[in-house]
């Protein structure tokens, strides 16, 4: 089962980066420990595929329970994508999606309402980018060999 930050209510805000060929890079705000940079093997759906998107969560809550929940999520966090898409599903209402796994092949989600992701350009892109090559910079020679890299890109929700 994923682990969906208390009913993604824990999730505050963040951005990630599909401008690094093979990479989704990018910082997540959570409930309790506040901001995880992440460097995820793989790529978002053609959707969105090579954007910089930014979500911001208007439910959130920084409450108690996040922190015994969260309190040994990896951050820095390594993965692999397993699907990151603004229209995940032909029977549902397009909206945010990113999943993925950890390292230790833990699987996590994080599900939005449709206004609260969206695309980015200009000046903010070309900013979060640079952030981005920053972190990958310092994440992607942490990838364990053979970990991530066994589960597949190309899983489908269905």
């Amino acid at each position: 089962m994923a682990e969906k930050f208390g009913n993604f209510r824990w999730v505050k805000e963040g951005y990630l980066d599909d401008g690094i060929p093979g990479y989704v890079v990018g910082r997540i705000e959570f409930a309790a420990i506040g901001p995880v940079d992440f460097c995820l093997k793989g790529d978002f759906k053609p959707d969105i595929a090579g954007k910089v998107i930014r979500f911001k969560n208007p439910k959130f809550v920084d409450d108690a329970n996040a922190g015994y929940r969260l309190g040994d999520f990896p951050s820095p966090h390594i993965g692999q994508v397993s699907l990151i898409s603004f229209d995940p599903h032909p029977l549902l209402a397009p909206h945010p999606y990113i999943e993925w796994f950890s390292e230790q092949e833990e699987h996590f989600r994080i599900e939005l309402e449709t206004d609260e992701g969206w695309g980015v350009e200009g000046e903010e892109a070309n900013a979060l980018h640079e952030d981005a090559l920053k972190i990958y910079g310092a994440l992607a020679t942490q990838k364990k060999p053979d970990s991530a890299d066994s589960l597949s890109n190309d899983q489908e929700w269905f």
